[in-house]
């Protein structure tokens, strides 16, 4: 019997997890993760889709990400051919590097997106990793809280959420984590 096919809602914002066979590591040192940012960009061109946050810890990634042109299905499956076949070259091994295939969930609501954009960034809290997200270097969220700029993440789908100027939103969406500004 084949797989269920994944029905894609065009436009919408899927919550998506992968994580590592037998809970593995994913991401075992900092060439890692960057390499695997870089993957994003460069998938990003060839099949274009919008990040409005991610997270990536070491066994597992999270991404709220819409695709418009393209089933998520055909995106997820380029991010992790891509980054399999690395992960098994540099760690000289063969065989499969996801545990199964890809957990996703549209996002159906202004409240789910802001909800599923909290638990994405306190991912790393959660885990007992850092003390405060904006520490946590592999998160999207350090970028809502200071005006760098990351070249695939769309904060205004989130920050727009909220009244006010850039700064206002900001401080708001700080508010709606839950987590001061610190360190």
């Amino acid at each position: 019997m084949g797989r269920k096919k994944r029905v894609w809602v065009p436009n919408s914002f899927y919550h998506v997890v992968c994580r590592g066979n037998r809970r593995d590591a994913l991401f075992k040192d900092d060439d890692d993760f960057k390499i695997f940012l870089h993957m994003l960009l460069q998938i990003n061109k060839k099949v274009p889709f919008e990040l409005a946050s991610y997270c990536l810890m070491t066994n597992h990634f999270h991404l709220q990400i819409r695709s418009k042109e393209q089933p998520i299905s055909k995106v997820m499956s380029l991010i992790n051919k891509r980054y399999a076949d690395y992960y098994n070259t540099k760690n000289r091994i063969t065989g499969h590097v996801f545990e199964k295939r890809y957990y996703d969930k549209v996002i159906a609501s202004k409240q789910g997106m802001l909800e599923v954009s909290r638990y994405i960034h306190l991912n790393p809290v959660d885990a007992n990793m850092v003390r405060q997200p904006q520490s946590y270097p592999w998160s999207s969220y350090r970028y809502y809280m200071h005006t760098s700029r990351h070249p695939l993440l769309n904060m205004a789908i989130i920050l727009d959420y909220f009244s006010g100027d850039e700064w206002e939103k900001r401080r708001k969406y700080r508010e709606f984590v839950g987590w001061e500004r610190a360190e």
